[in-house]
C-alpha cells in the first residue's frame, strides 16, 4: 500500500489592504472563476472582502485568510467566515472556503491550507463547519472528501440555478 503524498507546507495570513489587489490579480483567470460567476469581481469587491476578513479575524479568530507560496506570492486564499447571506444556505453558520490561482492547483495547498483552517476553527470554540460548493466543481468536492466532511444537502444556487452541495462536518 502506497503512503499518500505529504501535504506541502501554508502560510496563512489575515489579508492586508494590498491583499486585495492580488486577489483581483490572480481571481482574473475565467477558469478560476469557473464556478464564482466566470470572472474576478471589480477591485472594490475585493477591497470589502479582504477588510471583512479583517474584522472576522479580530471578532472571531478565523477569516478566509491570504494563503502565500513560500516565496511571499498571494495563491488565493483558504478560511472560514460566518455564512453572509440570509437568503439560503448555512444561516447562522460557519463556512469553510477556498480559491486557488489556477498554477497552484493540483499541488495539495487547498487540503493542506483547510487543515490548517479546521485546526484553528476548532481551537476558537466552533462545532461544526459548511462548504458550499457547486455540484459540477469536481476539484472543491474532492477537498471536501479529503477533509472528512459529508454532503448533507443539495440544492439549486440562486443565481446560476445550477445544483448546489452543501458538505458538513462536525469538529
Amino acid at each position: 500500500m502506497t503512503e499518500p503524498a505529504a501535504l506541502p507546507a501554508v502560510a496563512l495570513r489575515v489579508p492586508t489592504d494590498e491583499d486585495a489587489v492580488a486577489w483581483h490579480r490572480v481571481f482574473a483567470d475565467p477558469e478560476v472563476m469557473e464556478f464564482h460567476g466566470g470572472r474576478a469581481a471589480e477591485l472594490s469587491v475585493y477591497e470589502e472582502l479582504t477588510a471583512r476578513q479583517r474584522r472576522h479575524d479580530a471578532e472571531h479568530g478565523f477569516c478566509l485568510w491570504t494563503l502565500v507560496d513560500a516565496d511571499g506570492q498571494v495563491m488565493g486564499f483558504t478560511g472560514a467566515q460566518p455564512w453572509p447571506r440570509e437568503d439560503f444556505g448555512p444561516v447562522g453558520e460557519i463556512e469553510i472556503g477556498w480559491r486557488l490561482g489556477r498554477q497552484y492547483w493540483g499541488k495539495g495547498y487547498v487540503t493542506a491550507a483547510a487543515r490548517t483552517t479546521l485546526e484553528r476553527v476548532r481551537a476558537s470554540g466552533v462545532g461544526v463547519v459548511h462548504a458550499m460548493v457547486n455540484a459540477r466543481n469536481e476539484r472543491s468536492i474532492a477537498v471536501t472528501r479529503r477533509l472528512g466532511m459529508e454532503l448533507a444537502e443539495t440544492f439549486t444556487l440562486p443565481r446560476s440555478m445550477e445544483q448546489g452541495n452543501r458538505y458538513r462536518l462536525d469538529l
